[in-house]
């Protein structure tokens, strides 16, 4: 199992939640977010003052998933999200070393 955890923004939210569920891939967690990466923030008038915006809104995308979905998952999410401009995001996959459905007690790839 893997965790796969995207950041993106946060308009192509709904995009690439449907492309997911096309793959077949039914639950995530998502979470507001903020931070910067290259891009490094950006500054805007607010009442003729100029304010430094140093933490972008992003979105957080966290998917457990099984070994042999992660690359359609990825390939999916980076397709899905991508703009072609700075600041689109980064898919991070994490070993998931086990998973346990809390009504059930299900354990492993069973849980997820």
């Amino acid at each position: 199992m893997k965790l796969v955890v995207a950041i993106i923004k946060p308009f192509k939210l709904d995009e690439v939640k449907d492309a997911l569920n096309e793959i077949g891939i039914e639950g995530i967690t998502v979470s507001e977010v903020k931070g910067f990466g290259r891009q490094k923030g950006h500054t805007e008038l607010y009442r003729g003052a100029e304010y430094v915006v140093d933490f972008i809104p992003k979105v957080k995308i966290e998917l457990a998933i099984s070994d042999d979905l992660v690359a359609k998952a990825v390939a999916t999410i980076e397709l899905s999200a991508k703009t072609g401009r700075i600041g689109d995001g980064k898919i991070f996959v994490l070993p998931l070393d086990d998973a346990v459905r809390i009504r059930t007690g299900e354990k492993g790839n069973d849980a997820v």
